[in-house]
C-alpha cells in the first residue's frame, strides 16, 4: 500500500482545520508536519503546541519532521503532544543511534532523514534500526519547490539498499511530488509520498487530495 501525507507547511493556515479535514475526508492516510528552528534550516514553521491542538481533533496519524538542532531536547515534547512518527537528520545528529533510541522508547515510530547532497552510504548502518527513511528531493527549508530530478535516482539506489539491509524500513520521499511525478516515484520505492502544494495550492483541497490517493492507488496495483 501507498500512502499520502499531505503537507501543511503549504496550507492555508487561517483555515488549517478545514484544510486537514478536507485531506482526511480526501483519503490522505497522515498528515506530515515540518518543523524548522530557523537555525538547521533557514525558515522557522511551528512547534508542539500546534501539533497538540490538531491531535485532538484529527484521527489520522501525526508526523513531524524534525529539520532542527538539538533534537534530543525536543524529541520527548513532540511525541508527548501526539505525533506518531518523528523523523531526524542525519547531518546533524552526531549521535544518531541514540537519537533513534529515544524516539522509540518514547513510543513513536523513528525515522532517518536524508539531504540531496549527502550520500546516502551514511545510511547504511542505521538502516537497521529505523522504521523508515524520509528521502528529501528538495534542500529543506521551504515548500512549493521545484523536484530535483536526481532524486528519482537516489530512491532506487535507496530501495535497493533497504532490501538488502532492512526491507522492513519504509521509503518517505519529500519535496515538489506532483500529479506528473508521483506515480514514477512509487513505482521507483516510495510507500510514503508527501505532497504540499501539489494539494494545498489547489481550491478544493478535499477533492486534489482524493485525485492524488486514486493516483498512488493506481500506482500500487501497476
Amino acid at each position: 500500500m501507498k500512502l499520502l501525507a499531505p503537507s501543511i507547511l503549504s496550507a492555508d493556515f487561517w483555515r488549517l482545520g478545514e484544510q486537514i479535514q478536507a485531506c482526511a475526508r480526501g483519503g490522505a492516510d497522515l498528515i506530515h508536519f515540518d518543523v524548522m528552528d530557523g537555525h538547521f534550516v533557514p525558515n522557522i514553521t511551528f512547534g508542539p503546541v500546534l501539533l497538540e491542538s490538531i491531535k485532538r481533533y484529527c484521527s489520522l496519524p501525526l508526523d513531524a519532521h524534525l529539520m532542527i538542532e538539538n533534537v534530543d531536547k525536543y524529541i520527548p515534547d513532540f511525541i508527548k503532544a501526539g505525533a506518531d512518527m518523528v523523523s531526524i537528520h542525519i547531518e546533524n545528529n552526531y549521535h544518531i543511534h541514540r537519537s533513534i533510541e529515544l524516539i522509540k522508547k518514547l513510543g513513536a515510530r523513528a525515522g532517518v532523514v536524508i539531504n540531496p547532497g549527502t550520500s546516502l552510504n551514511l545510511l547504511e548502518e542505521i538502516l537497521n534500526y529505523v522504521d523508515f527513511v524520509l528521502l528529501m528531493s528538495v534542500n529543506p527549508g521551504f515548500g512549493g519547490q521545484r523536484f530535483i530530478e536526481r532524486s528519482l535516482q537516489r530512491l532506487k539506489r535507496l530501495k535497493g539498499m533497504v532490501e538488502d539491509i532492512n526491507p522492513r524500513v519504509l521509503i518517505q520521499v519529500d519535496g515538489g511530488v506532483k500529479e506528473e511525478n508521483i506515480v514514477e516515484l512509487a513505482r521507483a520505492g516510495a510507500d510514503i509520498l508527501v505532497v504540499g502544494s501539489g494539494i494545498f495550492s489547489y481550491e478544493d483541497v478535499e477533492s486534489q487530495t482524493r485525485k492524488i490517493k486514486s493516483l498512488l492507488t493506481s500506482s500500487a496495483a501497476l
